[in-house]
């Protein structure tokens, strides 16, 4: 009991201690994605405190973090600019569409969890997994090199001479405390003691390097400083409720909901492989979606899973429900009461436990695995790699899993085979092998030779399983061949449930059918999905 009760010990501070280096950590990706989307930073920081407090309570994966995100913001972009369009001059219509758009993005997620349907993301393959992390990693790296820039009458230059050899001195010293202090005691919460440590040194020495503060205030902010978020009764008095409004947010908020469903159902998979545990994809969904409509309706610009914060938080110590939930309750801390330290954070602190998180997240066994993966696996791992830098997670993953599919299709299509042979009463059998599809019908229906075959042929499914609505058109299409030149065909080995579709689609087929056959292997693929 004694080493239970100390075990749970250990696991709360790891917990609370990642915590609140998440909550640090938070505070300037929060402001910079509300900034992309052009709205004002604490709409980005209340969606941080909003969607993580909520996914962490009741959420399919504890440990994961969620929040305002970088791939959501860059679609919030557009819809915000049409929004300020759409209404009158002065009513900053724009942010109220987005809110609007964020509770409707909502309702779609929880209709997909409430459906069953993010179990779906178990179909998704380990190489678009492999790119889906190297080029997140990627685009994590590019996105803190704009934080070795400054801004300089209104435009921004990058660091040069003392500013820059300062900066990256900062940086490498933050890297170099989460790197060896857990190898002095592996209890120390090395990411919050290095962005304390950074941030003293800095005070002290009085360094003149960006701060937290310094890039609110360069990004058009006033400061971190706010209150509780509000319930935003303004929605139902700017937008109106017609048919013209669902029109213009339904398919802002279709493709919010599948990006921000994707981005979290991925990273879920993720952490489930790092911490060896598995989480609830469903679940998720309902999280999310439930988060989401509080957001909209409190202030928030919606958001999702945040593949940075989250590996922070794992790699930290947070394993549980509490991590997710220090993160957030510590976040809206710093907003009432703590903003004035927060605002001295310097952002070099940051930039190096960034840094950090993409060295952890990054695949570096890709390289070694590459030449010795199938050809089309590994293409598909450069192209998810690729394309989540160029354009973002949600395209890379969708051409992944097209890609994946059809090379396994084609694949299978060339597994279909026929062996035939003559029976003593003149009787040709043909013994199927290999799944037919509407990948294989090309190469099934080349097996066949109506016209030189005996007058009574037998098509044997026993090692063959009929896939879809083509195989069975396959089917029929060659019994009325062999039937159009006066030919008896029987078919053997057919499931129940693949003998009823055939018999629906075609009562005639049921005479072409041979019932009394025991052990029918397999079953319609339709039917075992179900």
């Amino acid at each position: 009991m004694r080493e239970f009760i100390a075990k749970q010990k250990a696991n709360l501070q790891s917990d609370i201690f990642s915590g609140l280096t998440v909550a640090l950590a938070l505070v300037p990706e929060a402001v910079a994605f509300a900034f992309v989307a052009g709205v004002p930073p604490m709409v980005g920081l209340y969606a941080a405190f909003m969607i993580g407090l909520i996914t962490s309570i009741f959420g399919g994966r504890p440990g994961m973090i969620s929040g305002a995100t970088g791939a959501l913001a860059v679609v919030m972009v557009d819809l915000v600019a049409e929004g300020n369009a759409m209404g009158p001059e002065g009513t900053n219509a724009g942010l109220y569409y987005l809110f609007a758009t964020v509770i409707l993005m909502g309702i779609i997620q929880m209709l997909v969890g409430a459906l069953k349907l993010g179990k779906f993301v178990r179909l998704i393959p380990h190489p678009v997994m492999m790119g889906f992390v190297n080029g997140l990693a990627i685009v994590i790296f590019i996105s803190q090199l704009g934080m070795f820039t400054q801004r300089i009458a209104g435009e921004k230059v990058w660091l040069e001479g003392y500013a820059l050899y300062l900066m990256v001195g900062l940086v490498l010293l933050t890297m170099a405390l989460m790197h060896f202090l857990p190898r002095l005691n592996k209890k120390i919460p090395a990411g919050l003691i290095a962005i304390v440590a950074v941030s003293a040194l800095v005070i002290l020495t009085g360094f003149d390097v960006a701060t937290v503060g310094s890039f609110i205030r360069d990004s058009g902010g006033n400061g971190l400083q706010g209150s509780l978020p509000d319930f935003q009764t303004e929605i139902f008095n700017v937008v109106p409720l017609n048919w013209e409004t669902l029109q213009f947010i339904f398919p802002y908020a279709l493709i919010l909901a599948a990006i921000g469903l994707i981005e979290s159902l991925m990273t879920l998979n993720l952490i489930d492989e790092l911490t060896e545990t598995r989480g609830s994809s469903n679940r998720e969904c309902l999280a999310q979606g439930g988060a989401n409509i509080v957001t909209g309706l409190f202030g928030g610009m919606g958001g999702c899973a945040m593949i940075g914060q989250s590996i922070i938080n794992i790699k930290g110590g947070g394993r549980t429900r509490i991590s997710g939930v220090v993160a957030s309750v510590t976040l809206l801390i710093f907003i009432l009461f703590a903003a004035p330290l927060i605002e001295q954070v310097p952002i070099a602190a940051l930039v190096g436990v960034m840094f950090m998180v993409v060295i952890g997240t990054f695949a570096w066994s890709s390289f070694r695995i590459l030449p010795k993966i199938p050809v089309s696996d590994a293409i598909v791992l450069i192209a998810v790699s690729v394309l989540t830098v160029l354009f973002d997670l949600a395209v890379a993953v969708l051409v992944g899993i097209i890609l994946s599919a059809l090379v396994f299709s084609w694949e299978n299509a060339k597994r279909i085979r026929a062996r035939k042979h003559i029976e003593d009463d003149g009787t040709k059998v043909y013994e199927i092998w290999g799944p037919l599809f509407f990948g294989s019908i090309s190469a099934f229906k080349s097996k066949f030779d109506p016209a030189g075959d005996p007058d009574k042929v037998v098509i044997d499914f026993m090692e063959s399983r009929v896939s879809d609505h083509s195989a069975l058109e396959a089917l029929f299409t060659l019994v009325e061949k062999y039937q159009a030149i006066g030919k008896t065909v029987t078919i053997r080995h057919l499931s129940k449930e693949c003998q009823q579709l055939m018999i629906k689609a075609s009562p005639k087929l049921a005479a072409v059918i041979e019932e009394n056959i025991d052990d029918p292997r397999y079953h319609v693929m339709t039917q075992v999905m179900q």
